[in-house]
């Protein structure tokens, strides 16, 4: 059962994101089959090869020589647009952040919406600093159980996110190899909330992570982020 049995017969007059949303939920939720399969896929070597550059936007050349690459294309996991990989839809992209950023280590009891809602909009600052305490308490406990190493600040920070916001809200994301960041953007209340994430690799990173963030701040048509 796709998307439309699960919007009903009418789903194409007035779907929303949160329509789509939801749908993708159930789907999730219930672990198909084919659901159950892509968790496993995710644990082999040579798919975790291929994976990980999308979640965190670097930059992988593709060589038709290698088989690692079109094996992970058979598969459907990721599709190929160009030179660039992507999941191959949206329920793939969802089912890679929860499970491989292990989002049910996310205390909801802890961590939940209310918290960080001042005068009907989210605050960012407490949330993000709540995040990097989170992250502080438990990378260490990670560190091993970890299957996508490079990817983990990026994974847990996603997995996080919607954890707190996706009750009432939404997470978007940007998942592709070569954008040599990631681009989330937070929906709550008709509002949105650009962030963009970089690993450091040099002193240069915050400056490029800026104007990143200052280019997706005019996409979005927002003044913050």
């Amino acid at each position: 059962m796709g998307l439309q049995e699960i919007l009903g017969s009418d789903y194409s007059k007035s779907v929303t994101p949160e329509h789509v949303g939801q749908a993708v939920e159930t789907i999730i939720q219930r672990r198909d089959t084919h659901i159950d399969s892509l968790l496993e896929r995710l644990k082999e070597e040579r798919v975790r090869k291929v994976v990980e550059p999308v979640l965190t936007g670097k930059e992988i050349v593709f060589d038709p020589l290698v088989d690692d690459f079109q094996y992970v294309l058979d598969l459907g996991l990721l599709k190929k647009d160009g030179g660039q990989f992507s999941p191959s839809n949206p329920i793939y992209a969802d089912v890679m952040i929860r499970y491989l950023g292990m989002s049910e280590s996310v205390d909801n009891r802890k961590y939940h919406l209310p918290l960080y809602i001042s005068e009907q909009r989210l605050d960012m600052k407490k949330l993000l600093t709540d995040f990097q305490q989170f992250w502080r308490d438990n990378s260490a406990i990670w560190e091993e159980r970890f299957l996508y190493k490079e990817a983990a600040p990026h994974l847990i920070l996603t997995a996080f996110l919607q954890r707190v916001i996706n009750s009432c809200g939404r997470t978007d994301r940007e998942l592709a190899t070569g954008r040599k960041r990631l681009d989330l953007c937070i929906h709550y209340q008709n509002r949105r909330y650009p962030i963009e994430t970089k690993i450091r690799q040099s002193p240069k990173t915050y400056d490029e992570g800026k104007n990143q963030l200052s280019d997706y701040i005019d996409t979005l048509g927002c003044d913050k982020g």
